[in-house]
């Protein structure tokens, strides 16, 4: 296991942190997956309050004691900005209690997704003012925030200046959020990539023709390797639900150079089916078409077609795709199905895609059941 200087948190966090979100199905679970992650290098556990039990349960693995002491554990939670600050000191109080913690390494803001949700943020009397006064009295060490929101939100709530890491999406089949990161790389912040085996792509299970494509590399290898070779960010999140799905993420754990030749060859040519396959139907994500009237995503929708056409990630699509009007500011967006062919994004797109077109495609080939946030 390698380690990284937390921009200006200073601390060394291990380049893979465990995520709590998925690994609920009882106390002793958590505890053995706890333990198996420690015992691999893990130094950096991440919970929220909004993940169910999961700040209760990592609270009884600490209580019945933990394989490494406490100073060298570190541990973050996360909690969603609120519009006053008496609500968040509540809140940080119950997130302690429920941990078993005197204090919080980290504290990050959960879900920044909105503008509303960064008016809060930079109110007088709302949320920070807790968390600061949490950080005067040592229970809180260093705050951050976790954001799903646009790329013109995330550099704003980066520039308050109020932060010292961010957790957020960035990975090689969803580079939008590039800029973010060589923002907060310039201020000195942590960068800690959430899901890059799930939101990254479902890459755990990836389709044939994608595997024959990465071959020798494993499509999740592949993605590991394009984050960590970049000296910028910090540390990935890695989400078992058993202690077992640990040992194979972490087969990448002590491989963080600068990419290898072969690996340089090999994301040339993804990028290079990607173009042959799509052709004139590609969609370059320069987000040029937005916004539109009826509120579709339209580049996010595009991308899903992208991925589902070039690499047939058919099934990652309708995982994604589902979520939309289903998972509120998390994932925003209406369905393609909500085009009324109007025609204002067309003059925008400097590809001439024809858009409503492609949008119908993609509704037809994505549209399943409806998707959620696993803790809504």
């Amino acid at each position: 296991m390698h380690y990284r200087r937390f921009g200006k948190t200073n601390l060394n966090l291990s380049v893979f942190s465990l995520g709590t979100m998925r690994y609920l199905a009882d106390s002793e679970n958590v505890q053995q997956t706890i333990a198996k992650a420690l015992a691999l290098g893990i130094n950096h556990i991440e919970t929220a309050r909004g993940y169910g039990k999961s700040e209760e349960y990592f609270g009884e693995a600490i209580k019945a004691g933990l394989s490494v002491p406490r100073s060298q554990l570190h541990i973050t939670t996360k909690i969603p900005p609120t519009s006053d600050a008496d609500v968040m000191r509540r809140y940080i109080d119950e997130s302690l209690e429920r941990l078993n913690l005197d204090y919080l390494d980290c504290l990050g803001i959960h879900g920044l997704n909105t503008w509303e949700h960064l008016e809060w943020v930079q109110a007088r009397n709302g949320c920070m003012k807790a968390v600061e006064e949490a950080i005067n009295d040592g229970r809180v060490r260093h705050v951050g925030f976790s954001t799903h929101g646009a790329l013109e939100l995330i550099l704003a709530a980066i520039n308050t200046d109020f932060f010292e890491f961010i957790n957020l999406h960035y990975y090689y089949f969803f580079p939008r959020n590039a800029d973010a990161i060589a923002l907060a790389a310039s201020k000195d912040m942590g960068v800690f990539i959430i899901s890059p085996a799930d939101k990254g792509g479902k890459l755990y299970q990836p389709p044939q023709s994608l595997k024959d494509l990465c071959h020798p590399f494993s499509p999740l290898e592949l993605n590991y390797r394009f984050l960590l070779s970049d000296k910028r960010i910090t540390t990935l999140s890695v989400g078992p639900a058993t202690p077992e799905e640990l040992v194979a993420p972490l087969q990448v754990a002590d491989n963080v150079g600068e990419l290898t030749p072969a690996e340089i060859a090999t994301l040339q040519s993804l990028e290079n089916h990607q173009k042959t396959v799509l052709g004139t139907q590609q969609c370059s994500q320069c987000y040029a078409c937005l916004p539109c009237p009826e509120k579709i995503n339209i580049p996010e929708v595009l991308r899903l077609r992208n991925l589902a056409v070039a690499y047939n990630m058919t099934d990652y699509g309708q995982y994604r795709y589902g979520m939309f009007e289903n998972a509120g500011h998390w994932f925003p967006g209406m369905k393609a199905n909500r085009c009324t062919e109007c025609g204002d994004c067309l003059p925008r797109c400097p590809e001439k895609l024809d858009i409503p077109t492609l949008l119908e495609d993609t509704h037809n080939r994505l549209n399943g059941k409806a998707g959620r946030r696993l803790w809504g």
